[in-house]
């Protein structure tokens, strides 16, 4: 959710424009709906274009490619402080035009501060909490004429999480500032840059420098300094080499990142199938699992429904009670039941969302923490006693999808070596033809899809069910039609259906019902209350006579394992989404009023 790049060179660059430019389309991803630049040349002129809009229209209406400069700033906002308009969007000037400045989070303390600014004279252009950082910085500026020691001072002053740049247009360097929302350094041969986003920096350069959470980096196209705020300590840390490929961030042959990303769902799993026997950590994770108190398990949307399934997975593989919660109602929850001793499992793709990120400040020094997470040198990771690695590389579509599955394999990996350690009974897997499975289920899901959408399109709302292992995919699935078909699809226990939502139920009504072979039963139970009052039944299963029998449409999925069909049965819900919005015209990769990265409340 919003995102800035600044980079610098000794002197004007002709293609400075296009180098923000491309690093704005890679933001793009993170969600926005306001871009801007500022920049800086060689002769001392200097300006700041934006405007409310797409990046593919504005960067050719302010003629961004057409900037040449010895530095500049690019930035893409996501409304929050200050709807979208032109004062609203940033890079922000401060009074005197001598600041530009740019940043990423929420400052929660900006209200108060913007009024304390103006009774002291201080001129507005918008409502933006960008624009009160500016000037916060600023004042103190203004009263002591170093710029270093007046960020550090607006450090205290500030209050929320966020990242930010800031330049004097006289000096050609850059300081930035991390509290809580991602950014990384990345050294080039003759330039620095920062951004919010690693994707932005991978096609200039590979050395990245990791900034923690209260760190100011001051560079130049030289060379960079690290300080511990707010006391400027000096801090030295090298760039460290990243092997993340920038193909990730391109769609190559296919429309959509989106069904990019799910095609690569066969190798990304490989990646972590083959990975896992080999994770030296698996034991100190399994011994702090062991030895703790109450186990909280934890996330936000899909992460938080690949939770909800580690939570199934580890109480019956593993016979270990792991309490699902969204990370956002974590505190009011279970805050003040926490003691020492105890454990928290965050899950989350980006290792950046604020609500995960609130969640791991409240359980600070109650225990120990496990992060299963894709984005390794992000704020939450940092913080994390042990680490998962996720190894989906880039996922630059804004619905999840690749991400959901290495999630769901590696808790399940955890749960097996978790019962063999405790020496219980457990049920036999072959981790290595999951790639294979999900490559099967790709094909049979692109046979069956045009069937299944024809079902659905003409309602605005259906049912996702499932029952047992299979309840956290029905969530999943009926989420990723919510975020880019924009039709209500409500994930939902089977069993719960018949107390109050049967009652929509009406000739031809779809309910998506995703079932393992084990609680055949039950499900037929379900499938008939719908059947019988007229609606479409849909089963995603696999094969069994019964269950195709009752349903309409049947979607056999290639395995009978009951703890791999929930892992399975998410590719046919994603490629039904993906399809539908293409159906509808709607971009899938970026779907309205979401973002990829919440960094806000």
């Amino acid at each position: 959710m919003c995102g800035f790049f600044s980079i610098v060179f000794k002197k004007d660059n002709e293609q400075l424009g296009s180098i923000l430019t491309r690093a704005g389309f890679r933001l793009a991803y993170r969600g926005y709906d306001t871009v801007g630049i500022g920049y800086i040349r060689e002769d001392g002129y200097y300006e700041i274009r934006k405007a409310p809009g797409k990046i593919h229209k504005v960067y050719e209406d302010l003629g961004f490619e057409e900037i040449k400069g010895m530095r500049g700033t690019i930035q893409l906002r996501w409304a929050t402080y200050g709807p979208p308009s032109y004062e609203n969007a940033q890079p922000h000037f401060d009074c005197k035009r001598k600041l530009i400045g740019a940043h990423n989070g929420n400052i929660v303390n900006s209200p108060f501060l913007m009024e304390k600014l103006i009774s002291k004279g201080h001129k507005f252009v918008g409502e933006n909490d960008g624009e009160t950082l500016v000037h916060v910085v600023e004042d103190l500026y203004l009263g002591s004429g170093d710029l270093k020691a007046s960020i550090a001072g607006a450090y205290k002053i500030l209050k929320g999480d966020y990242a930010f740049s800031i330049t004097d247009v006289a000096e050609n360097k850059y300081y930035a500032v991390k509290k809580g929302s991602s950014l990384f350094l990345g050294v080039g041969e003759d330039f620095i840059a920062v951004s919010s986003d690693l994707v932005a920096l991978l096609d200039l350069t590979k050395n990245v420098v990791n900034l923690q959470d209260g760190e100011m980096v001051e560079f130049d196209d030289r060379g960079y300094k690290i300080y511990k705020l707010p006391n400027c300590e000096n801090v030295y840390r090298e760039p460290i080499f990243t092997d993340l490929n920038i193909r990730d961030a391109e769609k190559g042959e296919f429309p959509h990142f989106m069904i990019k990303e799910i095609y690569e769902i066969p190798e990304k799993a490989r990646n972590v199938v083959n990975f896992l026997p080999d994770f030296v950590e698996m034991s100190s994770i399994i011994k702090d699992i062991l030895n703790a108190n109450k186990k909280f398990i934890t996330g936000s949307g899909t992460s938080l429904n690949a939770a909800i399934l580690g939570s199934f997975y580890l109480g019956n593989i593993a016979k270990e009670l792991f309490i699902p919660v969204a990370a956002s109602e974590f505190g009011e929850r279970y805050g003040t039941t926490l003691e020492r001793g105890d454990l928290l499992f965050v899950v989350t793709q980006s290792g950046e969302t604020k609500d995960v990120k609130n969640a791991v400040d409240i359980f600070d020094g109650y225990g120990k923490t496990i992060g299963l997470i894709n984005v390794l040198g992000s704020s939450i990771a940092l913080r994390c006693n042990h680490l998962i690695p996720v190894l989906s590389d880039l996922e630059i579509s804004v619905p999840a999808t690749k991400t959901f599955v290495n999630q769901v394999i590696a808790l399940l990996y955890l749960s097996m070596e978790l019962a063999k350690h405790k020496g219980i009974p457990h049920p036999e897997i072959n981790f290595s033809e999951i790639p294979s499975l999900i490559q099967k289920t790709l094909q049979a899901s692109e046979e069956h899809k045009t069937e299944i959408i024809k079902a659905l399109i003409p309602w605005h709302d259906f049912y996702v069910l499932g029952f047992g292992l299979t309840y956290p995919t029905a969530l999943e699935g009926a989420l990723k039609i919510k975020e880019v078909v924009y039709v209500h699809a409500e994930g939902m226990y089977s069993a719960e259906f018949k107390h109050g939502p049967l009652s929509i139920v009406e000739e031809e009504y779809p309910v998506i019902f995703i079932a393992t072979k084990k609680d055949k039963s039950m499900i037929l139970s379900h499938m008939n209350e719908v059947k019988c009052r007229g609606g479409k039944i849909i089963t995603i299963a696999p094969e069994d006579h019964e269950l195709r029998k009752e349903s309409h449409i049947f979607l056999a999925i290639p395995n009978e394992n009951e703890f791999l069909t929930p892992i399975l049965a998410v590719i046919p819900m994603q490629i039904i989404a993906y399809y539908m919005s293409i159906h509808k015209g709607i971009d899938p990769d970026f779907p309205k009023n979401i973002s990829k990265t919440l960094t806000v409340d």
